[in-house]
């Protein structure tokens, strides 16, 4: 598989992620059938800014809940912000409530 349909194949995954919940890139390579290739899931977040549609990296963290993808984005506290704006709260960089909020491809696209 070439990384161009790679990078399609995690933002069809990520355009699915309802507002207010997060994933983490393990669980979206996990449910791509990658399950080693986390890594790759936070390039391709890193390089969605001119997807279309728009794809709502912000709902990406690692899996621990923190936003580790923060420095990716045009300002510093973008991604926590549009965070809060989908009313999820951050405590020094992690979503706070990470299990609940959670959002598993694996379980919830059967």
């Amino acid at each position: 598989m070439d990384k161009d349909s790679f990078f399609d194949r995690v933002y069809e995954v990520a355009r699915l992620i309802p507002p207010g919940r997060v994933t983490s890139y393990g669980a979206i390579a996990q449910y791509l059938g990658t399950k080693g290739s986390s890594r790759m899931v936070g390039y391709a977040m890193n390089a969605s800014g001119s997807a279309q549609p728009k794809v709502p990296a912000h709902r990406v963290v690692n899996r621990f809940g923190m936003l580790s993808g923060k420095s990716h984005f045009p300002t510093p506290n973008l991604m926590e912000e549009m965070l809060r704006s989908e009313g999820v709260e951050i405590e020094d960089n992690v979503v706070k409530y990470f299990d609940s909020l959670f959002w598993d491809p694996n379980t919830e696209l059967l």
